[in-house]
């Protein structure tokens, strides 16, 4: 089946507008909405993120069997701590929360305004 390609990753949230602001500070791009229902951001030199309006929505909970993530972002934001720490502190001024600090592991995780989660990672790069 080669005729299907990706098109885009696609959130639900209740604000759609506010929460694609949300990336495109992280990631660069620009919100574009046809609606207040539907909103997509294509992030510069990489793939698109659209987000829908979900009535009474409902976030997942980090860790919680019961309102799992049912998908989360990672998100290369360096090689050395120092980018870490400057990327988390960017990510919080923003609106995210701390949810997990994996420094061990290389990554923290961190929820976005609507309670998605996602990662800063701290990758080497060659």
């Amino acid at each position: 089946m080669t005729a299907v390609r990706f098109r885009s990753t696609v959130i639900d949230c209740p604000d759609p507008l506010a929460l694609a602001g949300f990336y495109a500070e992280i990631l660069g791009g620009t919100p574009i909405a046809d609606d207040e229902e539907w909103v997509v951001l294509g992030i510069p030199q990489g793939p698109r993120i659209a987000f829908q309006r979900v009535e009474r929505y409902t976030p997942p909970q980090w860790p919680s069997a019961d309102r799992p993530q049912q998908f989360h972002l990672d998100f290369d934001a360096g090689s050395t701590w120092e980018e870490i720490e400057a990327a988390e502190k960017a990510v919080l001024a923003l609106g995210a929360r701390l949810l997990e600090r994996r420094d061990e592991e290389d990554f923290r995780v961190y929820a976005d305004p609507a309670g998605h989660p996602f990662c800063l990672c701290r990758i080497d790069h060659p």
